[in-house]
């Protein structure tokens, strides 16, 4: 079904500055249909001719966001999205680019076609995670890849032990666990040997950062349950990250519970868009036949 996009936001990489140009070429194709709101990862712009707004006022007035980066600034986009009905699109300027699928090479055809109502819509859901402190305080955040648990210290193992609906799944001394949604799948954790999960999977997997327990696998569980990992009192302090953008401390008092998010966020592709196809091209499998 057509939407009508009668304002469009667009969210810029920080790191494009020195490439602003192709922020003012985007920004103008985008003014053929619809008003321009643009919001720039920490830097001004360096013209009157694109004013800016913030995060904030931008999602409050679009109704379609466009990333223009890699998948950080998707992910960006997508955490300021996270209570909203309104749909992202990303234009991929980065290396990767498994959720910012649209090509800065044709992205005006994509636009375009966007605009007519051509495109797929697919739904990711998010994770909370929410640390709960001796004081009986506690901070919540949320992450559409993953949440990590990692040493505070960057050459020291952390214990832990981890349990799902209160069972205990594990204790384990390793550089740290990964917590990944399907979207954060082809992430860090597959770095960690975690595996490949389809996006429309309703599932969450725990893969351990460098175990010393070599049996140590990974291990996929339904994404309604709920997640808790706790420090042992001989580990040091931890590092809690959000999608790598947001960061906590944990230490042996604390403890994090991680959760499927009610709330799902709508993802715009081309109407060609093939999940199999990104894989096979961005881990280049194949590439020999």
């Amino acid at each position: 079904m057509k939407v009508e996009f009668n304002t469009i936001g667009l969210v810029v990489r920080k790191d494009i500055e020195s490439r602003f140009d192709t922020v003012l070429t985007v920004a103008g194709a985008l003014k053929k249909y619809a008003e321009v709101l643009v919001y720039c990862l920490d830097f001004e712009t360096p013209t009157s001719d694109l004013p800016t707004v913030s995060l904030e006022s931008l999602v409050n007035q679009s109704d379609l966001v466009i990333s223009l980066g890699g998948d950080g600034t998707l992910l960006t986009a997508a955490r300021a999205l996270v209570d909203t009905d309104t749909p992202l699109l990303g234009i991929n300027l980065g290396r990767l680019g498994f959720l910012a699928d649209v090509s800065i090479a044709d992205f005006e055809s994509h636009i375009a076609a966007v605009i007519a109502g051509k495109y797929t819509v697919e739904k990711r859901f998010f994770i909370e995670g929410q640390i709960q402190y001796a004081d009986n305080t506690s901070s919540t955040n949320i992450a559409l890849n993953d949440i990590i648990l990692h040493s505070h210290e960057s050459l020291s193992m952390i214990e832990y032990e981890v349990h799902c609906n209160g069972s205990l799944i594990h204790k384990q001394r390793a550089d740290g666990v990964i917590v990944t949604t399907p979207t954060g799948s082809t992430a860090y954790a597959l770095s960690g040997g975690g595996p490949i999960m389809h996006p429309s999977l309703e599932a969450l997997a725990i893969v351990p950062v460098c175990p010393h327990t070599l049996t140590n696998r990974p291990i996929v569980i339904p994404a309604n349950q709920a997640i808790e990992v706790r420090l042992s009192q001989a580990s040091s302090l931890a590092n809690i990250n959000y999608d790598g953008q947001s960061t906590k401390v944990l230490d042996h008092t604390s403890k994090i519970t991680i959760q499927r998010y009610p709330q799902l966020l709508t993802l715009l592709h081309p109407e060609d868009y093939d999940y199999f196809g990104i894989v096979r091209a961005k881990l280049q499998w194949s590439s020999n036949y």
